[in-house]
Order: structure tokens, then sequence, then C-alpha cells
């Protein structure tokens, strides 16, 4: 079961300029987004902890970003 809910999927296809999108496209991209922000969670936990931090930042969630992107 996705967190993420289909209609702000099928809002993110419509801005990218879709017309149309199956319930299973907007759930596997709700898929795909999900193991993603996963990733980039994790990876910015261990920052913080790293930092001696159990409060995660927004400079976090940005040099996660970037580590996740070389992997």
């Amino acid at each position: 079961m996705s967190m993420l809910t289909i209609e702000p999927i099928r809002r993110l296809f419509k801005k990218a300029g879709a017309k149309r999108v199956s319930d299973e496209a907007a759930k596997e991209l709700a898929k795909v987004l999900e193991e993603k922000a996963f990733l980039i969670s994790k990876e910015a936990q261990k920052l913080s902890e790293i930092s001696n931090r159990r409060t995660i930042l927004k400079k976090d969630i940005k040099m996660a970003r970037r580590v996740n992107e070389r992997s």
C-alpha cells in the first residue's frame, strides 16, 4: 500500500503536460517516488547522526539527495 495517494501524483502528471493518466501509472510513479524518498531519508538520518543531531535539517536532505544521485 502506497503512502502517497493517487490524486497528487495525477496532478504532477498533468502539470508535466499529460492529458490522461491511468491508475496503474499513478501508482507506479508513487512507488518510485516513495522508494527514492526512503533512500534520501535514510541518508539524511545518517548525516544528522554524524553531526551529533537528532533533528534532520534541510541541509541534510540536500546533501543526501546529492549522495543518492551519485549511486
